[in-house]
């Protein structure tokens, strides 16, 4: 069979990263040009993604690596190279049609910026950082792009530098991600110091701890699989380290979607569906991430009850998704987590998207600010619909068959987390009714003028609402072509009506209590609030963990900086500026000694002779 595409997968990301070569050598004087350089690159990549995918369409399509020495140090050699598998293929697939889509659609979103070049720039070294990530044949390199990703979110998150909320959210990202990225890094030291020969590479890997067995202890399997995870709970926004990713909600909002959908948070659950043998050797990570996951799922759904910033709900909604694909890895489900990244990558997009359009005619992000846009809106409002459907697990759309997936599987290996994630399933169509019968549903606003997006902006909305349908497809009882091609034959087919029964029972639920609150109003909306006021304060503030970690972290290090900041004043300083003064003092006196005055001296000469005939009277004399 040909390997053509698979042999030249390199230029996937390499494209986008001339793009930015280009926008950032060019600064300014392109213009709006530089918007169409990063599209046309963007498109590259998927086209190029795409032809990779239709060669390696078959189920017996080899695995492909190439290396080459990067570096040695005496016997030491670091190798460095690109290795493709179906599930890298999948990924580029999913992060190329993403980027394309958000780059056509920021030519609506960010025309008027000043700085659109810079974005698109920006934008095109995110795409091949991840891009690189999913491609790297080793965890080294892998980290070299994990980390270039970190630093493109922090400059995305905090693009419009000039709102002081924007800049602290985007150090807020990237000081969160910090921790789980030394435990990854110190993960990589460990492989490097246990792995025979010192080997980083995932086939190694692969080798080691899912074939050979027993060549690392079962403690340090154990502890390289919790700090590996801890780097997926950064990236991908999991409990506790979840906080940044509601925050980030301050960059634009293409640049939500594409963080949300293909890029940032899904690096840390690809993380861990790349290293899963580490995981798999070890029942107590793997109770760890199924548990982790759970709770994450039902934790940010609660939050997104509550919530009345409409890119804040959809960022809660993230990371209680992120919850889903981590409690399937959790219970042995690869195909599980990688089906709900793949379906989850269109309709979430669609949404941050939607959203966009709705906040770009209305400007306001507060739902409560909104009402009726569905007749003004059309596009956006049927679009949007498709993609809220999708995410509450409506049948026959994508959302239902992976959430299902994973419902499946914790039903069979951990009940009482199927029992967690279900209600998460409820809360989420809850929310998601909610937030589109205040945006869409009712009489408009007083004095609002909405109008339609452009079609720039519309045709990536139309095109991820067909995927949020017809995606789902690929993986379904009557259907198991995704799981047999990741595994390579060995599909994971798990069929259970009752769960699909129950799953859509819930999702519909939810969808018509939404309708009877925020549509009809047979329920009163301060139904729960005013009974249990307290309750709903709660998951306004979020359960308080950003004030918890104010009071824990926060003030506690500030107050220590600020005594080190006084202790390098008053006592390093001092000390420094202490020497200065005294070597200044002797330098004068010593100018003043010689003054080249001939008298001087020799009076001089008479004050010591006196002194020195004064001491040597009083020797005598005592």
């Amino acid at each position: 069979m040909s390997t053509f595409f698979t042999e030249y997968a390199w230029l996937i990301p390499l494209l986008p990263f001339v793009a930015f070569i280009l926008l950032t050598g060019a600064g300014k004087s392109l213009g709006k040009t530089g918007a169409w350089i990063g599209t046309v690159a963007s498109f590259a990549s998927l086209v190029l993604a795409l032809c990779l995918a239709t060669e390696r369409m078959a189920s017996d399509a080899p695995e492909y690596s190439k290396q080459f020495e990067w570096i040695t140090i005496g016997k030491l050699k670091l190798m460095a190279g690109f290795e493709v598998t179906n599930l890298s293929t999948l990924m580029l697939v999913v992060v190329t049609l993403v980027a394309f889509l958000v780059n056509l659609y920021s030519q609506g979103y960010m025309k008027k910026d000043e700085r659109i070049s810079t974005f698109y720039a920006y934008v095109a070294l995110f795409t091949s950082s991840m891009l690189g990530l999913v491609l790297a044949d080793n965890l080294l390199t892998f980290y070299i792009f994990w980390e270039l990703v970190g630093v493109c979110s922090f400059l995305l998150v905090g693009f419009w530098y000039q709102k002081p909320e924007a800049k602290a959210a985007a150090k807020k990202a990237f000081i969160v991600t910090r921790i789980g990225d030394l435990g990854l890094l110190i993960a990589i030291l460990l492989l490097f110091w246990y792995m025979p020969g010192q080997a980083l590479d995932f086939t190694s890997i692969h080798n080691v701890f899912d074939t050979q067995g027993g060549v690392i202890s079962t403690g340090i399997t154990t502890l390289i699989a919790l700090l590996i995870f801890l780097g997926a709970v950064g990236k991908s926004g999991q409990f506790p380290l979840h906080v940044w990713l509601p925050d980030a909600m301050e960059g634009p909002t293409p640049i939500s979607a594409l963080i949300h959908a293909a890029t940032m948070v899904a690096a840390g659950v690809f993380l861990v569906a790349r290293t899963f043998d580490i995981f798999e050797a070890s029942q107590v990570a793997m109770n760890t991430v199924a548990i982790i996951g759970a709770f994450t799922a039902i934790f940010a759904a609660t939050i997104g009850l509550a919530q009345n910033d409409i890119k804040r709900i959809l960022a809660f909604s993230t990371v209680s998704q992120l919850g889903y694909m981590m409690l399937a890895l959790g219970v042995g489900s690869v195909t599980g987590a990688m089906f709900h990244l793949f379906t989850h990558a269109f309709f979430k997009a669609l949404l941050f998207l939607g959203a966009g359009s709705v906040i770009h005619s209305v400007h306001t992000q507060d739902i409560r600010e909104m009402g009726g846009l569905g007749g003004k809106m059309k596009i956006t409002a049927w679009t949007f619909g498709i993609g809220a459907l999708a995410l509450s697990g409506i049948p026959p759309l994508s959302g239902f068959w992976s959430k299902d997936a994973i419902l499946t599987v914790a039903l069979d290996k951990q009940p009482i987390l199927f029992i967690v994630a279900l209600v998460a399933a409820f809360f989420t169509a809850l929310y998601m009714a909610r937030l589109f019968f205040l945006v869409f549903a009712g009489k408009p606003k007083e004095g609002q003028a909405a109008k339609e997006s452009s079609s720039v902006m519309t045709i990536p909305l139309i095109v991820l609402a067909v995927l949020a349908v017809v995606s789902g497809f690929v993986e379904t009882p009557f259907n198991g072509w995704l799981g047999g091609w990741l595994l390579g034959g060995e599909a994971e087919h798990h069929v259970s009506g009752l769960v699909m029964i129950v799953s859509a029972a819930v999702g519909l639920l939810g969808i018509y209590i939404g309708w009877l609150m925020y549509a009809k109003g047979t329920i009163r909306r301060d139904a729960v609030s005013s009974r249990v006021p307290g309750l709903v304060k709660l998951l306004e503030r979020k359960y308080y963990i950003d004030e918890l970690y104010q009071a824990v972290f926060v003030r506690p290090l500030y107050g220590l900086g600020k005594l080190l900041e006084l202790f390098d004043e008053y006592v390093i300083d001092g000390l420094v500026r202490l020497s200065g003064h005294a070597v200044g003092a002797v330098g004068r006196l010593n100018s003043r000694l010689q003054s080249g005055q001939v008298q001087a001296y020799a009076l001089a000469a008479v004050i010591g002779i006196v002194i020195l005939m004064v001491a040597l009277a009083g020797r005598r004399f005592w």
